[in-house]
């Protein structure tokens, strides 16, 4: 099993193109020892040309043009992309569905219910996609044991429920719903090897200790360094588990929950343009490298 990161930011990007932030201006100028980075998407490949898109980010076309092997040019018109993933309804994972409309055959998405829902009403993209591609919906239950995409033979993807939040738009943004956010336990049938992809995580609840401790390689949330970062830095008044983000430092944080699992592969992803750990030479840097714990980066190559 192949997953190569396509894009390793949260919402915005690195640098984000509003932002003159001490990260964000000091990547520009190239004054600090950081790398740009596209908003958060992986890809899930046996070996062959086909690949599961586990989320669509804006920064679509783009992350495509970095990565040959998502065109295989088998036919004057291709993509290496067999099937989409949504992991939620958030605008940084779907929005780039809309640079995939000239698709010549229905788009198949797997999703929930409670994120088709979203993206019928709040942000209709599955009526838009009706009048290009179309999309060819198929149903993820959060409490189903695995599900398996037709393409992508010899992995089997599992739903962990996590809470987070809906986004901003959805009707029920403030009332959680099981299938509003979901984790991926991803097996190599094979090998018997497993990733835990959870890039929007705001909290160690049972069923997210347990696909952490079956998992061989761990690439969840790396947000936030704190949990007060965005008020901090002055750019908001909440708090990263406000938006559905556990931080990485504090009690219960990120970092002491990843420490049981120092025999594992443990990686951070969705990092917002705020957070030190983008600098390579920062102090917060330096302690997550001492830690083992990594930070990922676009074209990063995880394989099983």
């Amino acid at each position: 099993m192949q997953i190569r990161v396509l894009g390793s930011a949260a919402g915005g990007g690195f640098p984000q193109w509003n932002c003159n932030c001490l990260n964000c201006s000091g990547v520009r100028q190239g004054s600090i020892k950081a790398q740009a980075r596209t908003q958060s998407s992986i890809i899930v490949g046996n070996g062959s040309q086909d690949w599961a898109l586990i989320n669509a980010s804006p920064d679509i076309l783009t992350q495509i043009k970095n990565t040959p092997a998502l065109q295989p040019a088998r036919q004057i018109r291709d993509s290496g992309i067999a099937a989409v993933v949504l992991m939620d309804a958030q605008v940084d994972h779907v929005t780039g569905l809309m640079m995939l409309r000239e698709r010549n055959s229905p788009l198949p998405i797997y999703a929930t219910r409670q994120v088709f829902d979203d993206l019928t009403t709040g942000l209709p993209l599955v009526k838009t996609l009706a009048h290009y591609c179309t999309v060819d919906q198929r149903l993820i239950r959060p409490d189903q044991e695995s599900f398996s995409i037709p393409q992508i033979e010899g992995i089997a993807f599992k739903p962990i429920t996590l809470s987070s939040k809906a986004p901003p738009y959805s009707p029920h943004r403030h009332d959680p719903h099981p299938g509003d956010n979901i984790g991926l336990l991803i097996t190599d049938l094979a090998s018997g090897q497993k990733v835990f992809y959870a890039p929007g995580l705001g909290m160690i609840e049972p069923q997210v200790e347990q696909a952490m401790k079956e998992a061989d390689v761990l690439l969840v949330d790396g947000t936030f360094w704190t949990d007060d970062e965005m008020i901090s830095s002055g750019l908001s008044s909440k708090r990263a588990i406000d938006m559905g983000h556990l931080a990485q430092t504090g009690a219960g944080g990120m970092i002491e929950a990843l420490a049981p699992y120092s025999n594992k592969r443990r990686i951070l992803i969705h990092i917002n343009n705020t957070n030190p750990i983008l600098r390579e030479d920062s102090t917060q840097a330096m302690q997550l490298k001492a830690l083992g714990i990594e930070v990922a980066y676009d074209g990063m190559l995880i394989e099983t």
